[in-house]
């Protein structure tokens, strides 16, 4: 990657969570005040910085638009959209989609619960895959042996006391997830939050993302989140329907 690139990506990194001013952009790439100036120029000419009064920068809208570009290039998104809108607004809690890049969940779309907790998510963030209930779907999903890859490549960090800590432990959950045709995050990736998911298939039976419903356990109980996933299980497969299901079922490899 060449050095001016790669510091162009830095500075947008720096502003992605709050306006930055020219002294802490310099700070972060480690270069003279004049240099950064220059990319910031030249990153606003392209409406990707923006001036936030005559201190600051802050991300601008051709990011936003790129990124919404991006989403739009997802059919199983837009697919999706009808019944996973419609379980959101049956239910009162938060739905996600999520796909599988690069050994993690990347999450493509998100309809807010109605309760006043929020979930860490949102669309762009990725997140383990060996805590999460979309990323057991969407690994169980793979073949024998690329599961087997994926599982001995992971580095199972614990979040909390129920997070999966070993590759045999993710494999039998796996193996399960597969049998039963749903998955169950109990309070392994937050432990206020407990999910469940279930898969979203192609023409080919072949699973294009992972579709959830994330409950805070102080509005429902561990038997009342199972008790939500013929709902979920409902409009995954009215979603895969929409994305060209028939019925079916191969596995991914």
């Amino acid at each position: 990657m060449s050095q001016s690139l790669d510091r162009a990506l830095t500075l947008l990194s720096g502003m992605a969570k709050e306006h930055r001013t020219l002294d802490q952009l310099a700070e972060e790439v480690g270069v003279h005040k004049s240099t950064v100036l220059r990319l910031l120029r030249t990153l606003e000419q392209h409406h990707f910085v923006r001036r936030d009064g005559t201190r600051y920068y802050r991300l601008g809208s051709a990011l936003f638009d790129l990124a919404n570009q991006a989403l739009e290039g997802y059919d199983v998104r837009r697919a999706a959209q009808p019944a996973l809108a419609a379980l959101n607004a049956r239910t009162g809690h938060t739905v996600h989609l999520a796909s599988y890049e690069d050994g993690e969940v990347v999450y493509i779309d998100k309809y807010e619960g109605r309760h006043s907790v929020r979930m860490y998510s949102r669309v762009g963030k990725r997140a383990p895959l060996h805590c999460t209930a979309v990323g057991k779907v969407l690994v169980a999903s793979f073949t024998p042996d690329r599961r087997h890859e994926v599982a001995h490549r992971i580095d199972y960090v614990r979040l909390t006391t129920n997070t999966i800590s070993s590759a045999a432990g993710y494999l039998a959950e796996l193996a399960q997830v597969e049998r039963r045709g749903y998955a169950v995050d109990n309070a392994e990736h937050e432990d206020f939050i407990h999910c469940i998911a279930a898969p979203v298939r192609g023409a080919g039976g072949e699973v294009l993302a992972a579709a959830s419903l994330s409950v805070p356990k102080v509005l429902l109980d561990y038997e009342g989140l199972l008790a939500l996933v013929p709902d979920l299980v409902s409009a995954a497969e009215e979603a895969s329907i929409h994305s060209g299901w028939t019925g079916a079922r191969n596995t991914e490899g």
